[in-house]
This record gives structure tokens, C-alpha cells and sequence, in this order.
């Protein structure tokens, strides 16, 4: 997602692709014996610029509202927790990119870090993510618009978009990355717009005085740990996609570099940008049991400060981006269904059919499709972002654990081993993930579970009891 939520990296996060096809080629011709490898041409700047595009400078903007509840006041303080989290954690992931260039996989990283088996359950994990991620779109979509045009219900605007995303993937037209990036300014420059008129807003009212307060991080009359550990496993879902980094590993200048320091310096300015805008929203709406409606509490935020004009802005940029992230997700969770089903982890006849105009698999997208419609009007937009970050905290936690492994107990690396790089980060990465894993609602445990176990099972069945090596999940066209 992204735009937003397009992804989990591994290419569901790839709302702008950076295409090298137009790149002269380097050189002479290969021969056929040869194998081809991408020309590093991306700079540090070029992947910390994807990383943004990825995950939006409007990321916490959905999830406001929900957060501000959950935490009881507290939303800075969960989405600044997150963000250490997230940042130990691509740490863990640029340095795997670094060990395995060619995979930029949290399924790999894991199946090669730690064992092969675990890794199909990390995999199997994130293809649960694939099928959530257009359902997480078409709510974010529905939600924001149903605002501007109440007229219409909501339940019909959840058929409007899931039914438009399904017809223009079967059409097969994608996102162009001018498109995309068009979209990114101007997403920026209406959040740009909001934090100017927030702190004028806050200026007039009280002063320098009312633009300083440690009340959005802590208020005594309200904090509670448990509360602020339910809402961190919620406000989490900002980061999703910053791991999309890693899949350009094998384009980039110097990748043991700059593909370390482009996904903590990626995870860092989110977190920043995001605790800005979410610090001021809280000073502005300081009470967050008045929201007419906490799913897009934000956009009554920008209406006090920015009136009508600022408020259909928000909303319109709200509605743009999850619907091409939408439009990006169906596609990836159909072209991961596809994989499963080319190589026989799904039956072949249905999951692995293409069009035989378009070449695209129409039976997926269709089914991705229904999926969306069904999952949206039985889901909360609540429900659906903790289901994903179910699977995606799960991915987390095994590559810590595998970066862990490789660098510090098999010292798979040139350098003196390194206590605090190799061990400590990597351990806190993973017990940060974990706490937040642990936190998450038990509706979306038990239905996690469910799925991790249907995943075990199946493993166990295809493997004679995990004595042969595992299904290989092929997210390396998604």
C-alpha cells in the first residue's frame, strides 16, 4: 500500500515501480550461459525517496481516530513506540538484504536465516496480509468518501470500489509511477497545509504555550500501559511497507550501505513526520471521545483548523490513495495466488488460469475481488489493519530472529562480531515485535492463528511430517 497500504514491502508495498528497463544495457551482449544481473544505479536518495512513496506521508492520517480511542489520548505515544520498533527492525532487514541480495523477502530471509519450514510459515503468514490489504483499502476508501457523500450508503460504496479496482485489473491498467508520485506531492502539500493552519490554529488559541504540551505523549488522568499497548499493535500499521526497500537490493549503489541506512532512515522520518502531524491533531482535538467518527477523525480535525476547503482536500487524498493502493493489492494477491497456483500449493486448473488476451489471471482477480466486498462488510477498518498486522509482526519477528542467527550465533560476516549490532539490536527488535504481536485484539489472533495453523497442517501433509523441504511461495512477481 500501500500508497498506503499496498503492501508489506516484498512487493505489495509497490505502489511506484523503478523500472531499469530503459537503461542502456552494460557492455556486450550476454550469452545465453550467462546470467543477467540489474544495473546498480539507484543512490541512497533514490531508495529513500521509494521508501516514502511506499509508505506515505499521510500514513497515520486513517488511523488517527481509532488509535486516539484505544490509547485513550495517547496516539503520539503509540505511533513513537512503533516507530523504534520499526526501526530496530529494518535494521535487522538491510542488513539480510545485504546477506541475500537477490531476495528481498521476509520468507526468505527466514527460511535461509533460520530454517526452511519457518519460512514457508512466514510466507504463508504474509499471503494472509495479500488477501486483507484490498479489503484495508476499499474500508480506508469508504470511509473517507461516504464522509464527503453521505448520500450515498456505505455499503454501496464498498461494491463502487472494490467493483471499479476488479474491473480496471481485469483490464489490466496499472498505476503509472508519474501518477504516483503526482499523487505523493500532493498529498504533501495538503498535510503541508494542515500543519501550517494546526499551529496558527493553536497560536491564536493559546500561544506559544498551547503549541508545547507533553499532554499528546502523557496524561495521567487517562494513561494505562494495557491501553497503550493495545493501540501500539494498531498504530503499527503505519510503517507497514518500509521493508519494501530490501526488494530493490540487488539496484542500488553500494547495497551493503545504503540498503541498511535507506530502511532506518526511511522508518526514522515516518516516525517523526507521523508524530508531527498526529502531536498537532491531538492539540487541536484534545478530547478524543468527541469525534463524529473516529475512522476519519482526522478529516474533522482539518475542518476545525482549515474549514471545509481543507477538510474535502484530506478526504479526496485520502480516498486517491487507497484507491490505487487498492488497485496495487489486488493485483499482488492475485499474482501470489497465481504462484501458489503454477507450482501446486493451490489447486492448478482454478488459482493458475490467465486470460488468454490480456495474460493476466482474470479467475484471481475476480476472486481477490469478491474477497474485498466480503471482508469490507464484515470487517471494521479496526479489524481488518490488526488482522494484518498479525501476519506482518509475525514476518518481523522471524527476520530479527534470523538476522540474529546469522550475524551474531554463525558469524556469517567479514567483520569482528559485534555485540550490540549482531545481538542487541536484533533481540530488541524481535522482544519490541513480540510485545506488540502479544497486544494485538484476540479476534485477530484467533483468526491468525487459524490461518497459521491451516498453514502448519498443510506444510506437515506436503512434507511427510517436515521430512521433506517445504512448498516454495513465490512472492518475487508480486
Amino acid at each position: 500500500m500501500r500508497g498506503e497500504y499496498g503492501g508489506q514491502g516484498d512487493g505489495l508495498t509497490k505502489v511506484m515501480t523503478i523500472a531499469n528497463s530503459n537503461q542502456p544495457s552494460e557492455g556486450p551482449a550476454t550469452s545465453a550461459n550467462e546470467i543477467p544481473h540489474l544495473r546498480r544505479v539507484l543512490k541512497l536518495r533514490d531508495l529513500i525517496f521509494y521508501g516514502i512513496v511506499i509508505i506515505t506521508p499521510i500514513a497515520p492520517v486513517p488511523l488517527f481516530g481509532v488509535a486516539e480511542v484505544l490509547s485513550r489520548g495517547h496516539a503520539a505515544t503509540t505511533i513513537l513506540i512503533a516507530g523504534i520498533a520499526m526501526m530496530l527492525t529494518a535494521f535487522s532487514y538491510g542488513r539480510m538484504a545485504t546477506a541475500y541480495p537477490s531476495a528481498g523477502s521476509a520468507y526468505t530471509y527466514v527460511g535461509r536465516g533460520l530454517n526452511a519450514h519457518l519460512g514457508f510459515l512466514a510466507g504463508w503468514a504474509m499471503s494472509l496480509d495479500y488477501i486483507v490489504l484490498p479489503i484495508v483499502a476499499v474500508l480506508q476508501a469508504s470511509l473517507a468518501v461516504v464522509r464527503l457523500i453521505p448520500q450515498v450508503p456505505y455499503p454501496a460504496w464498498i461494491v463502487i470500489f472494490a467493483g471499479s479496482m476488479t474491473l480496471l485489473n481485469l483490464r489490466g491498467i496499472r498505476s503509472a509511477a508519474r501518477a504516483n508520485i503526482s499523487l505523493l506531492v500532493c498529498m504533501f502539500i495538503v498535510i503541508g497545509f494542515f500543519v501550517v493552519l494546526a499551529t496558527r490554529y493553536l497560536l491564536h488559541a493559546d500561544g506559544w504555550q498551547g503549541l508545547f504540551s507533553l499532554h499528546p505523549f502523557y496524561d495521567k488522568r487517562t494513561f494505562d500501559l494495557h491501553s497503550i499497548a493495545t493501540a501500539t499493535s494498531f498504530a503499527a500499521l503505519t510503517y507497514i511497507g518500509f521493508d519494501g526497500v530490501t526488494t530493490l537490493a540487488e539496484d542500488v549503489e553500494n547495497p551493503r550501505r545504503n540498503v541498511l541506512l535507506a530502511t532506518v532512515f526511511v522508518c526514522l522520518f515516518i516516525d517523526i513526520f507521523s508524530c508531527l502531524q498526529v502531536y498537532l491533531a491531538q492539540l487541536v482535538w484534545p478530547h478524543y471521545s468527541t469525534f463524529p467518527s473516529i475512522e476519519t477523525a482526522f478529516m474533522d480535525v482539518t475542518r476545525r483548523v482549515g474549514g471545509a476547503l481543507l477538510f474535502h482536500a484530506m478526504g479526496i487524498a485520502i480516498i486517491l490513495s487507497s484507491f490505487g493502493a487498492g488497485l496495487a493489492a489486488q493485483v499482488a494477491a492475485a499474482r501470489l495466488l497465481f504462484s501458489m497456483g503454477r507450482d501446486n500449493v493451490l489447486p492448478r486448473k482454478l488459482f493458475a488460469h490467465l486470460d488468454p488476451k490480456r495474460s493476466n489471471p482474470s479467475y484471481n482477480i475476480c476472486l481477490v475481488g469478491v474477497f474485498a466486498v466480503a471482508g469490507s462488510l464484515l470487517l471494521s477498518f479496526e479489524h481488518a489493519a490488526e488482522l494484518l498486522n498479525f501476519g506482518a509482526f509475525l514476518a518481523f519477528m522471524g527476520v530479527n530472529l534470523a538476522s540474529l542467527r546469522h550475524y551474531y550465533f554463525l558469524q556469517r560476516d567479514a567483520g569482528k562480531r559485534s555485540l550490540v549490532r549482531d545481538a542487541l539490536v536484533p533481540t530488541l527488535g524481535f522482544l519490541f515485535c513480540l510485545g506488540i504481536w502479544l497486544n494485538l485484539p484476540r479476534p485477530a489472533k484467533v483468526v491468525g492463528g487459524v490461518w497459521l495453523l491451516g498453514g502448519t497442517a498443510y506444510d506437515a501433509i506436503r512434507t511427510r511430517g517436515f521430512r521433506t523441504p517445504p512448498a516454495m511461495l513465490d512472492f518475487s512477481d508480486v
